[in-house]
């Protein structure tokens, strides 16, 4: 009988920490790093959330056209080692986004460098995602990223 509830035990804690582990991903498995794109617009909606972050922009093409991309960085506890802060992104700011395009060609992208509306480049990816620019730690190794 213990070993009954046990069992149970364990499969309910796994039910529970599954849906996390198959949210976080390696780069690859989801973004092609032969397709980078540079986003300009207006952030829309900030998700700070566990296991990536994500935000939201107004992007306008050329013929006025507007679409609304997502942009995916890393967990907030490593965006904050890096020296963003929850209010750095504001509905309505402007901000400058160089990542890499997702496979299935939908309008998301890997926010590898983010430029902040207060003109500090920040490194966005994850720590050991093996995407362009990580070299397993929280800065990456984009050139023109600092967390001041």
């Amino acid at each position: 009988m213990q070993s009954r509830i046990a069992m149970s035990l364990a499969l309910i804690i796994a039910s529970t920490v599954t849906p996390a582990a198959y949210a976080h991903h390696s780069f690859a498995a989801e973004f092609d790093g032969s397709k980078p794109t540079r986003l300009v617009g207006k952030i829309t909606r900030v998700e700070w959330t566990n296991p990536h972050s994500y935000f939201y922009v107004d992007v306008v093409d050329s013929k006025g056209q507007v679409t609304n991309w997502g942009c995916e960085g890393a967990g907030p506890g490593a965006l904050s080692r890096r020296g963003w802060k929850k209010g750095d992104l504001k509905i309505g700011d402007t901000i400058v986004v160089d990542g890499y395009r997702a496979k299935d060609g939908s309008h998301l992208v890997d926010a590898r460098r983010v430029t902040l509306p207060d003109g500090r480049t920040v490194y966005g990816g994850s720590p050991g995602d093996g995407g362009p620019g990580d070299n397993g730690t929280d800065k990456g190794s984009l050139p023109g990223t600092t967390s001041k």
